[in-house]
């Protein structure tokens, strides 16, 4: 009798709970209550891809040892993952050694169509998940590979930091706001300088992505109440690939929501990416437009960022995980991902040395994801 073929899921950890699977002995894995019938598909001998959220790298494999079964307790993870199998480890990386998933482009199917922007992202976001038995078979090599020779990729360290607790209720998962200290208001005088110095973050910001948008050889766009700006004495109008006027392709209101956007990199008539930034007490502004461009246009497949201080990482995604904004389709936390000021002051200097041989999907490497584990 023929061997029955092996399965291939793919399991979604954050660094913080693949820590705790590793503590715990690594021999049980687990999901949340809603994917208890996806669980029970899975069969002893399966291999499960193990896939670290927050950094877009694979991590290792696991072998499927028990038939699924449910249980409460919380030893292994401090989150409730009750849907749960026995694994065993088949071979695991390092995190500084861990592959990153855009290293496959050319080698799994879910890049097909994807060249652009994070649509390929579609296929990670929910665990666990059946994958085709040649995307499965090609990870299991890459990693293997990466076992026996590997290469140091080092992690943004800001990146391992847990994401903020999603909380299950019967209307999905909801995000509880973190209470902010209010600020001073201008008018109170010492704040005034804070503003003005968050303003000039801001424009700062704005130059630099509007200026690697231009490098990539792509056209840009800059808020249209913004493009008399200047950054470090350089006029946002006089970049050579700025654009006068957007496409005609949308209706009155999309088109006014868009035109208020950041930045905007685009490519012919399409738009490649779209970024707001973030650098004052209230974020709810950006928010808004990206969840509006969403709204009046859900069919619309554009890559939006989130560009924020470090100290707000996780204010910005409490707020992308708001119920509100998770009641779009696609939900603005699954839409979005999250830049930090310092990582855009970090690697641009390097990246501008071979920017010229660079795709717009360097964004990846730039950004992390805005979904709650």
């Amino acid at each position: 009798m023929a061997e029955a073929k092996r399965t291939y899921w793919l399991n979604l950890f954050s660094p913080h709970t693949w820590q705790q699977f590793l503590d715990a002995g690594a021999k049980v894995t687990g999901f949340r209550t809603h994917r208890w019938k996806q669980v029970q598909r899975i069969a002893v001998g399966d291999y499960m891809l193990c896939y670290l959220t927050q950094v877009s790298r694979f991590v290792g494999v696991l072998e499927v040892m028990s038939a699924p079964y449910q249980d409460d307790s919380k030893s292994i993870w401090d989150d409730h993952f009750p849907c749960r199998v026995k694994v065993r480890m088949v071979t695991q990386l390092p995190l500084d050694t861990s592959l990153p998933i855009t290293d496959m482009r050319d080698h799994l199917s879910i890049f097909k169509g994807a060249e652009t922007g994070n649509a390929w992202s579609g296929h990670v976001r929910g665990s666990p998940t059946r994958w085709r038995a040649g995307d499965g078979e090609a990870v299991v090599a890459a990693i293997l590979d990466a076992r026996a020779h590997p290469v140091s990729r080092p992690i943004d360290q800001r990146k391992l930091k847990p994401s903020p607790k999603g909380i299950q209720t019967s209307q999905g998962v909801v995000t509880v706001p973190v209470d902010e200290p209010e600020t001073s208001t201008p008018e109170e005088g010492p704040a005034q300088t804070v503003v003005d110095s968050e303003t000039s973050a801001h424009t700062e910001i704005q130059w630099m992505l509007l200026k690697l948008g231009s490098d990539l050889g792509l056209d840009v766009w800059v808020a249209h109440n913004d493009r008399n700006r200047s950054a470090n004495g350089k006029s946002f109008a006089d970049l050579p690939r700025m654009r006068r006027e957007l496409p005609r392709q949308f209706d009155e209101a999309t088109s006014r929501t868009v035109e208020l956007i950041d930045v905007l990199w685009l490519r012919g008539h399409a738009i490649v990416a779209a970024f707001e930034i973030e650098s004052t007490t209230v974020i709810y502004s950006g928010l808004l437009r990206m969840s509006d461009l969403l709204a009046m246009q859900p069919n619309l497949n554009i890559p939006l960022y989130v560009v924020a201080p470090d100290e707000r990482r996780d204010k910005v995604k409490v707020e992308v995980n708001r119920p509100t904004f998770n009641r779009l389709s696609p939900p603005l936390s699954e839409a979005c991902r999250f830049i930090s000021f310092s990582m855009l002051h970090e690697r641009l200097p390097e990246l501008a040395r071979y920017v010229q041989y660079l795709k717009p999907d360097v964004l990846e490497e730039l950004s992390e994801p805005c979904v709650i584990d």
